[in-house]
């Protein structure tokens, strides 16, 4: 158990790096002495495995290997990670979890037995799968993980009714939202929130110049997202969903556009995340507007909430709410929280939880 937790912890390292991998982390344990940890770093970059294998040299021989995911058993950017451990002489492997991937889905497991290796599967099985959720999902789905996250006064208005929202929450909010887009895949907004704040949608809790930045998705059917947007003078590549009939526009080169079908007259929403999954994106963080995100909970197509809710009053019978869309007609359709979680952060209150339909 200890070993395990310790491979958890290493494997946090991995997150908001590692994709289109997971996040997985790997410690070699030698004489119940740790001897060498592992991450999977950025995509080419050795996996967890190989990578605590390499740092152990001649001592990987006959030592343990305790991994959060199932090794790989396929060629992709690198080698299998079965055939690194086969050859490094590890004696026994202990998995947290089956790899969901259908290239791997066991085959990894059955290959080490098969090699003479010991091999024990699920130890910490529920704390793996939360840390490589969004993994999960999109290998058993095809749709990326789709988390919301928005700020609201005490009321729960998003602005006030002239538009104006910066700023609702405080500085270290919106340094734990940075936070939050950083261990993200991607960040989506609609383009009602590029017209009305010109967003650059990056993660500037790091300013080094090297600094993985979250994909920038743009839902914008009629392609009114300006050419001079301040997103596309950032780091990062922008993906602008549109209609397939929607006239193409002069954007920069480090723009796609992706031709979505439609829905009465919008971007087909559920077409749009089985784009991302084929990319792979493997986790979007929504950041609005309203609209956008009703449209989302509408389909049933959140899986978890980030609420930040700042102790203010903006009032307004105009004035935007956090969640536009049909809504619930009823009680029974209301989308209730599990596994919610309160948080101070500054003078502002964090509400997370997983969506139940």
């Amino acid at each position: 158990m200890l070993y395990m937790q310790r491979a958890l912890e290493v494997s946090v390292q991995a997150i908001g790096l590692s994709n289109p991998n997971p996040p997985v982390g790997a410690v070699l344990v030698r004489d119940d002495e740790i001897i060498a940890e592992g991450f999977t770093g950025a995509p080419g970059s050795p996996h967890a495995e190989a990578s605590a294998i390499s740092k152990a040299g001649g001592l990987a021989n006959g030592s343990s290997l305790y991994v959060t995911l199932e090794p790989c058993s396929h060629f992709g950017r690198t080698a299998p990670c079965v055939q690194t451990i086969i050859s490094a002489g590890i004696k026994r492997v202990h998995a947290s979890l089956v790899d969901p991937d259908p290239r791997v889905n066991g085959s990894g497991i059955e290959i080490l037995r098969e090699s003479g290796v010991e091999v024990v599967v699920g130890e910490m099985s529920e704390k793996a799968q939360k840390t490589m959720e969004p993994h999960v999902k999109l290998m058993k789905t095809g749709l990326p993980l789709v988390t919301v996250k928005f700020a609201t006064s005490l009321d729960g208005k998003i602005a006030t009714v002239s538009g104006k929202s910066q700023w609702i929450t405080g500085e270290k909010a919106r340094g734990v939202a940075h936070s939050m887009r950083s261990v993200s895949d991607s960040v989506m907004v609609g383009i009602g929130t590029v017209l009305a704040d010109n967003p650059r949608l990056t993660a500037r809790n790091n300013q080094s110049l090297d600094a993985r930045q979250p994909i920038r998705i743009i839902v914008d059917s009629n392609s009114r997202t300006p050419t001079d947007s301040a997103m596309f003078s950032e780091a990062g590549q922008t993906l602008i969903a549109t209609l397939k009939t929607a006239e193409e526009a002069d954007w920069p080169i480090n723009v796609s556009n992706l031709r979505i079908r439609e829905d009465v007259g919008r971007v087909d929403l559920i077409d749009l995340l089985e784009h991302l999954g084929e990319i792979p994106v493997s986790s979007v963080l929504v950041e609005g507007g309203s609209r956008l995100v009703g449209s989302l909970f509408d389909l049933h197509l959140v899986d978890k909430v980030a609420a930040f809710i700042a102790p203010v009053i903006i009032g307004g019978d105009e004035s935007p709410s956090a969640v536009g869309g049909k809504g619930a007609f009823i009680m029974e359709e209301i989308s209730r929280l599990s596994n919610v979680s309160v948080e101070n952060i500054g003078e502002d209150l964090l509400i997370t939880g997983d969506v139940k339909y």
